[in-house]
C-alpha cells in the first residue's frame, strides 16, 4: 500500500534561474528543447512535443525515433468493458521510457461521456477523494515523482454553472488528498482558467505557469498563457493523429520548461544533464 502525500499548501509560485531553465529544457530531450528555455516556442524552433495514448504501450524507441520528447500517460485503470493496454502506466514501461531518455507526465481519466462509466468530475467531492487516492497509488507504483502533479481530466465542454456546482467540488476532493500543488487539470481553455482562478491547481516552477494541460477542443483557437501543455492534435476515428509505433496518437506542445515531468520532481527519468 502506498503512503499518501501530506496535503500540500497552496504555496507561492516558484521561479527559476536562467541556469535552471536551461537545465530543465535539456531534461525534456528531443527537437526544439531550447525553445522552451524561456517557456514558449519561437519562430525558428518548434517546442518539444509529448504524445498521449491509451490503446497499448508504444515502445520507447519508436517514440524517440518519431522525434517526440516523452509521454503523458495514465495513472488510472480501464473502464468496465474496456481494456486499454496503456492504462495504467507500469513501472517497467516507465523505466523503458526513462532509459530511452524520454520524460513522463501523469494524468488521470477513468470515466468519459457516453462510456460505461460517467465523467469523473460528476462524482463530486467524495469522487475526487477516491480518484486522487487511486491516482496517487498508481503514480507512485510506477515511479512517479513525489512532488509531480497529476492532471485530472474534464473531457467535455462544460459551462460555468456546472463547473461551480459539480466539477469544482470534485477538484476540492482531489486537493484534500494531494494538496493543491500536486493537482493539475486537463480541459478546454475555460476549464483551465476557472481551475486556476478558483485555486484548485498548483503552479509550475516556470514563472506564470500553472498545472493546466489545455486541449484545443472547446478552446476557440485560443491558448491559455498560463498553460504548461497544449494538446494540438486530438486523434479521432474520423481524423486520426500521426502514427507512432503503428498507433494513432494525440500530440501536445510543451509550453514551459517545467510541465510536471517526473524527472524534475523526484521520479523516474533521465538526469537533467544526461541528454
Amino acid at each position: 500500500m502506498h503512503t499518501l502525500p501530506p496535503a500540500a499548501s497552496h504555496g507561492l509560485r516558484r521561479t527559476i534561474s536562467r541556469r535552471d531553465a536551461l537545465r530543465y529544457a535539456t531534461a525534456l530531450a528531443g527537437v526544439g528543447a531550447a525553445a522552451v528555455a524561456c517557456g514558449m516556442p519561437t519562430a525558428t524552433a518548434a517546442p518539444p512535443r509529448l504524445i498521449d495514448f491509451a490503446a497499448r504501450q508504444i515502445p520507447a524507441q519508436a517514440i524517440r525515433a518519431a522525434g517526440y520528447s516523452g509521454v503523458i500517460n495514465y495513472v488510472s485503470t480501464s473502464r468496465p468493458g474496456a481494456s486499454f493496454g496503456a492504462k495504467p502506466i507500469t513501472r517497467s514501461y516507465a523505466e523503458s521510457l526513462a532509459n530511452a531518455g524520454l520524460v513522463i507526465v501523469s494524468n488521470y481519466q477513468y470515466g468519459k461521456p457516453g462510456a460505461s462509466a460517467p465523467s469523473d468530475f460528476t462524482r463530486g467531492y467524495a469522487g475526487g477523494v477516491a480518484d486522487a487516492r487511486t491516482a496517487w497509488q498508481l503514480h507512485t507504483a510506477a515511479g512517479g515523482g513525489q512532488s509531480a502533479p497529476i492532471f485530472f481530466t474534464i473531457d467535455e465542454d462544460i459551462n460555468r454553472d456546472t463547473w461551480n456546482r459539480v466539477a469544482l467540488q470534485w477538484f476540492r476532493g482531489i486537493n484534500s488528498v494531494l494538496g493543491v500543488q500536486r493537482t493539475g487539470v486537463y480541459g478546454g481553455i475555460n476549464v483551465c482558467q476557472w481551475a486556476a482562478a478558483d485555486g484548485v491547481i498548483g503552479s509550475s516552477s516556470t514563472a506564470g505557469r500553472r498545472w493546466a494541460w489545455q486541449t484545443r477542443a472547446w478552446s476557440g483557437n485560443q491558448v491559455d498563457p498560463a498553460a504548461v501543455l497544449y494538446q494540438r492534435i486530438v486523434s479521432t476515428a474520423s481524423n486520426p493523429g500521426p502514427l507512432v509505433g503503428g498507433l494513432a496518437v494525440d500530440v501536445n506542445d510543451v509550453l514551459a520548461p517545467d510541465c510536471g515531468q517526473w524527472n524534475l520532481h523526484g521520479g523516474s527519468g533521465p538526469n537533467a544533464n544526461q541528454l
